[in-house]
């Protein structure tokens, strides 16, 4: 049974109605479509969120418990899907996990709405902050068992800490695509930092 059936809410309350997919769609758009009509984040509030979608405010909060969780979600849905990895090899897995960076990269140079978005966020300790926890560290903690894979499996040392690792084969991606908006993303790019930073880390051949 999903969650519509169940009309559970996100934090694991059971509400009293149930969940619509179309609803929470139109409030989504809703929200997008107020971004793009240049409207700041600080003056999107729930009220004004409800009017747009032409729903209750009653049934945004069955969905969301503030402003900060419903716009983690709207951010969810502007950005790309995570990859699926090959699962072939540690090599393989860190490029397609670069390459989703390089082409989100791609994309949010093209799209002013992300781009305000997260200069906006950056201004909202809360929101950073949950947005952080639900989009970014996952991602992260994606990386570091790609890693401890690569370990276990005597692709790199074992002395090397993983969160360090991780580090170094994604830093490079997300300074040229987040730091550094006029940088080059060549296609072959991801395969070249993977390949570069495992250069340095393989095991001692005797």
């Amino acid at each position: 049974m999903d969650l519509a059936e169940q009309g559970a809410g996100r934090g694991g309350t059971v509400r009293g109605r149930p969940r619509s997919e179309s609803v929470e769609r139109s409030i989504i758009e809703g929200v997008i479509g107020l971004l793009e009509d240049g409207v700041p984040l600080a003056e999107i509030s729930i009220e004004r969120v409800a009017r747009t979608a032409g729903v209750g405010k009653a049934t945004i909060y069955r969905r969301w418990s503030d402003r900060e969780e419903l716009f983690c979600d709207v951010m969810r849905a502007a950005e790309q899907a995570d990859p699926e990895l090959p699962g072939t090899s540690m090599r393989d897995d860190l490029i397609a996990l670069l390459e989703s960076i390089r082409r989100r990269g791609l994309a949010n140079r093209s799209s002013v709405l992300v781009h305000n978005v997260f200069a906006q966020m950056k201004s909202s300790p809360k929101l950073w902050s949950a947005y952080h926890a639900n989009v970014i560290e996952p991602r992260r903690r994606l990386t570091h068992e790609v890693v401890r894979r690569g370990q276990e499996n005597g692709e790199i040392r074992s002395d090397v800490d993983v969160e360090l690792v991780g580090d170094l084969f994604s830093g490079p991606m997300l300074v040229r695509t987040a730091m550094r908006p006029d940088a080059e993303l060549p296609d072959h790019l991801a395969e070249e930092i993977v390949d570069t930073v495992l250069e340095g880390l393989r095991p001692a051949t005797s």
